[in-house]
């Protein structure tokens, strides 16, 4: 009787993967985003709803301040196997930021923006406003926000895309012209900006760099396709390794699996070398595709209860600062009545 398969728990090869992805065009993008910012009536922010929390990236919270925003994440069929599971994912996910509005897109966009104009037509800005009402679409690199425009003008003023987009990020390196994706009675028009994806200056947790290169945030160059093909291994393990089986049993060592694939997909070199690096960027691309199951990559319960514990201990570091003020205001006073 063969031993029943047991998926590692944890990913060993940390150490070679690089931490930084902020590039200039990132830094001055920017820039000029809190520079317009006056200008703009409310943000639209992407994340990939395949990393919910690790696609959030902190320096919009800066640099964007309270400006109204609606959070649209992307992708939302490359994250889930079945409609039950969606719908429980995207209940953790609107509990991630409770303030904003939340809408979900699937990674063909088609029908899934309608709501988004709905609401968009019908916002408080807009009804009554006499100019033009200008929605600034920020996000990580390559988290969809070019699709997302162009998906929007379709169904908006069914008209054609607007602008381009790529599998790789990158493809957007300046913010754009105003696009027009609603059109209402009284002149008060919706337009919407592209801007260039913003990474952040630096990723302290390894695990973190590894999850946005698979969802495409980075460079496909940057980061080793043999480490991230085995990080998605890892991942693939911990939900079914069935999905790879035309390939190889299930296996917790990626460079078998990726041999077979080699072979089997004609991946090969030089006197029938097997391009290991080239099959593994195809196995990414394929499961990036949906072709090697759907799931998250965060875990989303424990990012809230990290999230709650937090705002706990600030309350209690609050309570504790308070009590040593009075307790200190107390010895004052005896003090001064002493010294008196």
């Amino acid at each position: 009787m063969a031993a029943k398969f047991i998926p590692r728990q944890s990913f060993p090869h940390y150490g070679s993967v690089p931490r930084s992805y902020f590039l200039g065009h990132h830094r001055a993008g920017l820039e000029k985003m809190k520079k317009m910012l006056s200008s703009i009536d409310y943000v639209i922010e992407c994340r990939d709803f395949r990393a919910p929390v690790t696609s959030i990236n902190p320096m919009f919270e800066e640099a964007l301040g309270d400006k109204s925003r609606l959070i649209v994440y992307t992708k939302r069929d490359l994250g889930a196997e079945s409609d039950a599971e969606a719908r429980r994912n995207k209940k953790l996910m609107r509990r991630l930021d409770e303030k904003s509005t939340v809408f979900f897109t699937t990674s063909t966009m088609a029908q899934s923006t309608a709501p988004i104009i709905r609401h968009l037509k019908t916002d408080a800005y807009g009804p009554d406003k006499l100019v033009a009402c200008r929605v600034l679409v920020v996000g990580m690199p390559n988290v969809g926000k070019s699709t997302l425009i162009n998906a929007l003008r379709n169904e908006g003023v069914k008209k054609a895309k607007a602008v381009q987009t790529g599998g790789q990020p990158g493809v957007t390196r300046k913010i754009g012209t105003p696009i027009k994706i609603v059109e209402r009675e009284h002149g008060s028009d919706v337009y919407v900006l592209d801007t260039p994806g913003v990474f952040v200056p630096y990723v302290p947790d390894a695990e973190r760099m590894l999850k946005l290169a698979l969802c495409g945030c980075v460079k496909d160059s940057v980061i080793p396709p043999t480490i991230l093909a085995d990080y998605l291994l890892y991942h693939i393990n911990l939900h079914d390794p069935r999905v790879y089986s035309r390939w190889s049993e299930p296996t917790n060592d990626i460079m078998p699996l990726l041999d077979s694939f080699a072979r089997q997909s004609g991946y090969l070199a030089k006197g029938g070398v097997p391009n290991t690096d080239l099959a593994a960027l195809s196995l990414v691309q394929k499961w990036r595709a949906g072709g090697l199951g759907r799931f998250i990559l965060d875990d989303i319960q424990a990012e809230l209860q990290r999230r709650k514990e937090a705002v706990e201990e600030a309350g209690q570091i609050s309570m504790a600062q308070l009590l040593k003020a009075e307790k200190a205001a107390r010895h004052e006073k005896q003090r001064r009545k002493e010294a008196s």
